[in-house]
C-alpha cells in the first residue's frame, strides 16, 4: 500500500515538472502603424497557404525545455495589414480560392522558411531573440512566376517585468515589424512587382530578386525612415 502510494505520487511529481519545462507562446498579430508610403497603384491578390495560416514552431532547448510557438493567423492578419498600406487593393485568398476566379495585377504568395529563436540560457543574457526568414513568390495576372524574394528579420525582448513567453512573444513581434519595414522599403525594387500593373511579364525574363552584380537586395544598407516601429531590439517609449 505504502509502495502504491509512493509510486502514484512519484508520478505526479514526474508530470507536474514536465508541465513546468514546457511553455506555449500564441503570437496575436503585430499593429503596424500606417507608414509615409505612396501606394503602388496595384491589384495584389495576396494567397495565404494552409501551412502560413497554421505555422507552430516545436523546439526543446539544451534538452530540458520545450516550447511551443504557434504564429497562427498573426501571419494572415500581419500580411493583410502591411500589402494594404503598399498597394491600391488587395485581395485575401485562402487555401482553397481558385486564383482563375479573380482579376488582380500580381499575386503573391508568403510562406515561412526559417524560423529561430533563443532564450536566455542559451545566450547568456536576460533576453529573449527571434529570427524569421519569410520567402515570397510573386506571380503575374496569369499565373507566370515573376520573381522570389527572401526577407529575414530579428527582434529581441527583455525579460525584465515579463514572463518568459510574453518576452518571446514580444521578440516576435518585433520580428514581424523589421520584416513589415524591410518589404514596405525594398520589395518592389528587389521584385519589380510594380511593373505588372502594365500586364503579364514576357516569358524568359530574368528573376528580379537579385541585384545586378549578383547581391541580394538584402545585403544593401537599409535606412528606415519611412516609419518607426521595433524592429531589431525592443524600443521603449
Amino acid at each position: 500500500m505504502i509502495a502504491t502510494r509512493y509510486f502514484r505520487y512519484s508520478i505526479i511529481l514526474i508530470v507536474a515538472f514536465a508541465a513546468g519545462c514546457a511553455s506555449n507562446v500564441t503570437v496575436e498579430g503585430p499593429s503596424i502603424p500606417r507608414p509615409h508610403f505612396d501606394k503602388l497603384p496595384l491589384i495584389v491578390a495576396l494567397r495565404l497557404p494552409a501551412e502560413f495560416q497554421d505555422f507552430v514552431h516545436e523546439e526543446n532547448v539544451l534538452g530540458r525545455e520545450s516550447w511551443t510557438i504557434r504564429l497562427g493567423s498573426s501571419n494572415a492578419k500581419f500580411f493583410t495589414q502591411l500589402f494594404g498600406y503598399m498597394f491600391d487593393n488587395v485581395i485575401v485568398l485562402g487555401p482553397d480560392d481558385d486564383m482563375l476566379d479573380y482579376t488582380f495585377d500580381a499575386l503573391v504568395e508568403p510562406k515561412i522558411e526559417g524560423f529561430e529563436f533563443s532564450v536566455p540560457n542559451q545566450s547568456k543574457t536576460d533576453a529573449f531573440t527571434v529570427w524569421v526568414r519569410y520567402r515570397m513568390q510573386v506571380f503575374d495576372s496569369v499565373g507566370t512566376s515573376a520573381s522570389t524574394w527572401t526577407v529575414s528579420a530579428y527582434g529581441k525582448s527583455q525579460t525584465e517585468g515579463l514572463s518568459g513567453e510574453k518576452a518571446l512573444q514580444r521578440a516576435a513581434v518585433l520580428a514581424m515589424r523589421d520584416a513589415a519595414a524591410l518589404i514596405l522599403l525594398q520589395m518592389d525594387k528587389a521584385t519589380n512587382i510594380g511593373v505588372l500593373a502594365d500586364g503579364p511579364i514576357n516569358t524568359g525574363k530574368p528573376d528580379s530578386g537579385e541585384a545586378s552584380d549578383g547581391k541580394s537586395i538584402n545585403d544593401e544598407p537599409t535606412v528606415f525612415d519611412i516609419f518607426t516601429i521595433g524592429g531589431i531590439d525592443e524600443v521603449t517609449n
